[in-house]
């Protein structure tokens, strides 16, 4: 993977925890979360960002619950220290102070 990969893959990630960080209930289903993404220049499949939720579950940012054929990621403890700058996270970018 090239460096300009990983770094995308990292930013998009943080997208997504810092848009689920933003609802009352930390909860988002894919199909919005690949419309976030999209918003951001982040255009890309369904199954890409399955990919990405699922990678994010392994290392304890997002719980997943599978409804029917639709994955629901929600922000953990982790995922919420890592937008809030308390922690790290390998492989999801970090956020900017103050942002």
């Amino acid at each position: 993977m090239s460096e300009y990969s990983s770094y995308m893959i990292a930013d998009a990630r943080l997208v997504i925890l810092r848009e689920l960080k933003a609802q009352t209930d930390g909860r988002l289903n894919e199909t919005i979360l690949t419309s976030v993404l999209d918003t951001f220049g982040y255009r890309k499949s369904r199954d890409w960002v399955r990919t990405q939720l699922r990678a994010m579950a392994d290392v304890g940012a997002v719980s997943i619950t599978e409804v029917g054929s639709v994955l629901i990621a929600e922000i953990t403890r982790t995922g919420l220290d890592h937008v809030d700058r308390r922690t790290v996270i390998e492989g999801i970018a970090r956020p900017s102070p103050g942002a």
